[in-house]
């Protein structure tokens, strides 16, 4: 009778939505902090004369630890519940979802974390443009105005009025950027996949996270095969073995945050996780700039805070007014 009562008492917990969404955000912040440092320790560190250039064999890693986690989830919590959804939007959505992380991550190699944290804060962007021309959803005033903010504060972060760059580092740098656009508008797309996927299918956070990172392992291994990445990355972590560690530790903060996002995405919708995953990305770059020496100047800091307050505020001030019946 007590056991009874206490794991009613947990489900009415779980129920409350408040707090649902609080445990997403804890899981998420803590996660992805996390990854984000060993993101930056495996493609940005020392390897003597070699750099890490396997973009694609980091996330099909990635992508296979998140495939069994998912499995072992929905093995011993949710048993044989039916998923609906149809299997072609879930490659739809995994095309998108793995040209964004391997956009994002491709771009470390031209740009540093800050920045490429930074410009994946504007992920709320895509997902209310592609949202209002696909979906033909409604958003409020202020929620634009929170967006202006967010795009004001990228570009003070990213403008450099004093650059003194050679024609090569230019080149490096645009190439970072446009990696960084195609990351965001592939984002965008993914929020409106899932968004369909929930609003038709009512797919399932575990469901939604197997098959999509599922479609992904199946492009990505074939993709590392046929150019010979895998066979290259192999080599390399042969040569510098402390990769190993800090690669499955990456996978796995993967995972576990993922189930975090698509817990979010299922109860909340894209926007309020695109929103979740950024306002954690704020501490990434404080602690990339203690541990990793990523040197940002007065006009950087006061963009980073610019975007800051402008999801802060459209975390507030952004929501559609709830409809009454009368």
């Amino acid at each position: 009778m007590a056991t009874g009562k206490v794991a009613g008492k947990a489900t009415s917990l779980w129920d409350n939505m408040r707090i649902r969404f609080i445990v997403c955000f804890l899981g998420v912040f803590v996660c992805y902090f996390y990854y984000g440092i060993l993101q930056e320790t495996i493609t940005r560190g020392d390897y003597g004369q070699e750099k890490f250039k396997f973009a694609r064999t980091l996330v099909l890693i990635q992508c296979i630890i998140s495939v069994l986690f998912a499995k072992f989830l929905i093995q011993f919590f949710e048993g044989s519940k039916p998923d609906h959804t149809a299997s072609w939007l879930y490659g739809l959505c995994s095309l998108s979802y793995l040209g964004a992380m391997v956009s994002s991550n491709s771009a470390l190699q031209f740009i540093n974390y800050p920045t490429q944290v930074l410009g994946k804060s504007c992920k709320p962007i895509p997902v209310m443009i592609l949202g209002v021309t696909i979906l033909k959803k409604k958003y409020p005033i202020a929620k634009y105005l929170c967006v202006l903010l967010i795009v004001s504060g990228v570009a003070l972060f990213l403008y450099k009025p004093n650059k003194s760059a050679t024609v090569a580092d230019d080149h490096l740098f645009g190439f970072g950027e446009i990696l960084l656009l195609v990351s965001l508008t592939l984002d965008g797309l993914t929020g409106v996949a899932q968004e369909h996927m929930r609003a038709r299918y009512q797919t399932g956070a575990n469901h939604m996270m197997l098959n999509i990172n599922l479609w992904s392992t199946l492009v990505l291994g074939l993709a590392v095969l046929w150019t010979g990445e895998v066979w290259e990355f192999l080599s390399f972590a042969d040569r510098h073995h402390k990769i190993i560690y800090n690669i499955f530790l990456f996978g796995l903060t993967s995972a576990l945050g993922q189930t975090f996002i698509f817990m979010t995405v299922v109860n909340f919708g894209p926007l309020a996780c695109s929103i979740v995953t950024t306002t954690r990305k704020f501490f990434t770059i404080l602690c990339s700039v203690l541990l990793f020496g990523n040197v940002m100047s007065s006009m950087q800091w006061v963009g980073t805070i610019l975007v800051f307050l402008g999801l802060g505020l459209d975390a507030r001030y952004g929501k559609a007014p709830k409809k009454t019946t009368h």
